[in-house]
C-alpha cells in the first residue's frame, strides 16, 4: 500500500508535481475565496493577472531554491563541543566502512537454506502425517499434540491386538482370513510389553453365526463377524475380535489394529530393511520354505536362510513372515504356525527398533514412505490424542523389556487335534477350557505380587458354616491367591483363623494372609497333610468381611 503523507506543524506537504501558489484543493477555492472570476490578482510593473491559486508559470518551487534560501539565512553554529580521546577514537572507527567478509555471508545464505529446507520438509511431512492421521486413527487429528495416557486393565496395563489378512493380494485364498493374529500388552508405569501369538486355527465357540456355522477356526471370526465395508463396519469387526479373544485369554484388550501385506512390505523397505535372527526350529542349521517361489518360477529362493542374523527387505521380510513349511522340500519350521509366529514376531520387534533409531528418525524420505504406507495399510481404534503417549512409551521399552510369550513349549497349554476332519488347535483342558491358558496369561501378565508367586494355598472351613470355606477361597481367588484346595477341616470348632506355612518363601503372600485374616503366620506342621507343592494353610475360624 502507497504511504499516505500527513501533516506537519498544520500544514499539508505539498505533492511532487505542485507548483508555489497553487490551491491544494479546489473546493477550499469556492468556499473561501468564491468563484474564481471574482477572485483576481495581479503583479505590480505588469498587466498580466491570474487567478487566485493558479501558479505563476515560470516561478515553480524547487528543492535547490528552498535549500538556497536556507543557507543564506545567517544562524549562528553551536559552539562545538570538545570530544574526548575515546570518543574521537570510536568515531574514527565507526566512519570506516569495512568489507562484508565472503565467508560470512556464505554462511549466511547457507543457513537460510538450510532452514528453509526443513521447513519445506518438515511441512511436507506434517501433510502427509495428517493425511494418514486422517485414515488410520479415530478423532481430530489437531489432537496428535496431546499426550493422554492410553487405557489399561486392573494391572496397569494396555493391551493391543494385531490382525494381518491378505486382501491387497489379488487371487489369494482366504484373503480375509486373520492368518496373523499378535496381541502386545504394555506396562507404561513398568516400561514392559509382553507379546504373544493367537494361534490361527485355534478351533472356538463364534457366540454367532458365520459361513462356517457357530464354531471354527478363530482367523475366520473377523471377517464373518460383519461383511460391512464403511469405516464403522471396520471398528465394528475390531470391537468384537477383541472381545471375543479378550474373553479367551482372560484379558482385556483396549485397542485393534488391522494390517494388511502390503505394510510389512512398504514399511520395511521405508525402513531401510531390518535385520532379523533366523532360527531354524528342532534343532534344524536354518530355515527353508519354497511357498513363493513360484513367483520366480522357482529359479530362486525367499525363503532360505542359515541360522543367524540376516539384512532383509520387505519383500523377503514379508514371505519370512508367512512361511510355515507346509509343503516339500522344506526345514526349520517344524511348528508349522508356531514357527510362523515367532518370526512374525522378530520381524515386529526389527521394526520397531529400526523405527526407533536415530539414522531412520532423521530420514526424511524413510519417515514420509513410513507414513504413507501405514496410512494406506492400516485401520486401528487408536485415538489421535493417544499417539503421542504410544511414541513416547516405544522408546522408552527396550530390547530387552519385551518378553514373549509362547503357549507351546515349556507352557504348552495348547496343543492339535482333529474336529470335523480339519486339523485344528485346542486347548490342553479341552475344547472350549481356556482356563490354563488364562491361568499362565494372567500369571505373566499381573502386577500383583502374590500372583508373581503363585504358592498354593489350601483353604480349610473350621466352623461347621456350609459353604464358608468356598466363600472365603473365592475372596482368594478374585484377590490373586492361587487357591488349589478347598475342603472341610478336621475338627469344626474353631473360634478363630489360623495360617501355616510351608517353606520360608512366598514373602508378600504370607504377609497378605497375615493381613487378612488377622493373625500371625504359624511355621508348625498344619494339622492336616497335604500335597507336597502346597505352601499355605488356611483354616476359617470366622468370616473375613
Amino acid at each position: 500500500m502507497k504511504k499516505k503523507n500527513t501533516m506537519i506543524d498544520g500544514f499539508i506537504p505539498r505533492r511532487p508535481s505542485e507548483q508555489l501558489g497553487e490551491l491544494h484543493d479546489e473546493n477550499i477555492r469556492k468556499v473561501f475565496f468564491g468563484p474564481a472570476e471574482d477572485r483576481q490578482l495581479s503583479s505590480s510593473g505588469t498587466t498580466e493577472s491570474r487567478d487566485l491559486g493558479q501558479p505563476i508559470v515560470g516561478n515553480e518551487l524547487a528543492s535547490f531554491d528552498v535549500d538556497g534560501s536556507l543557507r543564506s539565512l545567517n544562524i549562528p553554529d553551536k559552539p562545538a563541543k570538545k570530544l574526548s580521546r575515546r570518543q574521537r577514537r570510536q568515531l574514527e572507527k565507526q566512519s570506516i566502512k569495512r568489507p562484508r567478509s565472503i565467508f560470512s555471508r556464505i554462511v549466511k545464505w547457507l543457513m537460510v537454506v538450510i532452514i528453509l529446507a526443513v521447513l519445506s520438509g518438515g511441512g511436507y511431512m506434517a501433510y502427509k502425517f495428517v493425511s494418514a492421521g486422517q485414515s488410520i486413527f479415530q478423532g481430530s487429528i489437531l489432537n496428535i499434540f496431546k499426550n493422554v495416557p492410553l487405557k489399561q486393565d486392573s494391572n496397569g496395563r494396555s493391551t493391543v491386538l494385531i490382525l494381518g489378512t491378505s486382501e491387497d493380494d489379488p487371487g489369494h485364498e482366504g484373503a480375509y482370513l486373520t492368518d496373523s493374529m499378535l496381541v502386545v500388552s504394555i506396562d507404561q508405569t513398568a516400561k514392559n510389553a509382553y507379546m504373544f501369538s493367537v494361534p490361527r486355527d485355534l478351533y472356538v465357540d463364534y457366540g454367532m453365526a458365520c459361513f462356517a456355522g457357530y464354531s471354527g477356526k478363530i482367523n475366520g471370526f473377523f471377517s464373518c463377524s460383519n461383511s460391512g465395508t464403511t469405516p464403522a463396519d471396520e471398528q465394528d469387526r475390531l470391537a468384537k475380535t477383541q472381545k471375543l479373544i479378550g474373553d479367551i485369554f482372560g484379558i482385556e484388550i483396549q485397542y485393534g489394529v488391522h494390517v494388511n501385506q502390503t505394510v510389512i512390505k512398504e514399511a520395511v523397505d521405508a525402513l531401510g530393511g531390518i535385520d532379523v535372527d533366523i532360527q531354524g526350529s528342532n534343532g534344524a542349521s536354518g530355515v527353508l520354505d519354497r511357498n513363493a517361489d513360484w513367483r520366480c518360477n522357482y529359479t530362486c529362493y525367499y525363503v532360505k536362510y542359515d541360522n543367524g542374523v540376516h539384512h532383509l527387505d520387505g519383500l523377503h521380510a514379508l514371505y519370512l513372515s508367512m512361511a510355515r513349511g507346509d509343503a516339500v522340500p522344506t526345514y526349520g519350521l517344524g511348528n508349522s504356525n508356531f514357527d510362523r509366529e515367532v518370526n512374525q514376531q522378530k520381524i515386529l520387534v526389527a521394526m520397531r527398533d529400526k523405527a526407533l533409531s536415530t539414522g531412520t528418525l532423521t530420514n526424511l524420505g524413510a519417515v514420509t514412505g513410513l507414513i504413507k504406507t501405514l496410512g494406506d495399510n492400516l485401520r486401528t481404534n487408536i485415538q489421535t490424542d493417544e499417539i503421542s503417549t504410544i511414541m513416547q512409551i516405544a522408546s522408552e521399552i527396550g530390547i530387552n523389556d519385551i518378553t514373549t510369550i509362547s503357549l507351546i513349549g515349556e507352557n504348552s497349554v495348547v496343543t492339535t487335534g482333529m474336529v470335523n476332519g480339519s486339523s485344528v488347535v485346542v486347548p490342553r483342558a479341552g475344547t472350549y477350557d481356556y482356563s490354563d491358558i488364562q491361568a499362565l496369561i494372567y500369571e505373566i501378565f499381573s502386577s500383583n505380587p502374590i500372583s508373581n508367586e503363585a504358592a498354593p494355598v489350601v483353604v480349610l472351613n473350621g466352623t461347621g458354616q456350609e459353604g464358608l470355606g468356598q466363600v472365603e477361597a473365592d475372596k482368594l481367588t478374585n484377590l490373586g491367591f492361587t487357591v488349589s484346595l478347598v475342603d472341610n477341616a478336621p475338627d469344626n470348632s474353631y473360634l478363630q483363623n489360623e495360617v501355616y506355612q510351608i517353606g520360608s518363601d512366598n514373602e508378600a503372600t504370607a504377609s497378605e494372609l497375615a493381613n487378612l485374616f488377622g493373625v500371625t503366620i504359624k511355621n508348625t506342621t498344619p494339622p492336616v497333610t497335604v500335597n507336597g507343592n502346597v505352601r499355605f494353610v488356611v483354616i476359617i475360624g470366622v468370616p473375613t468381611n
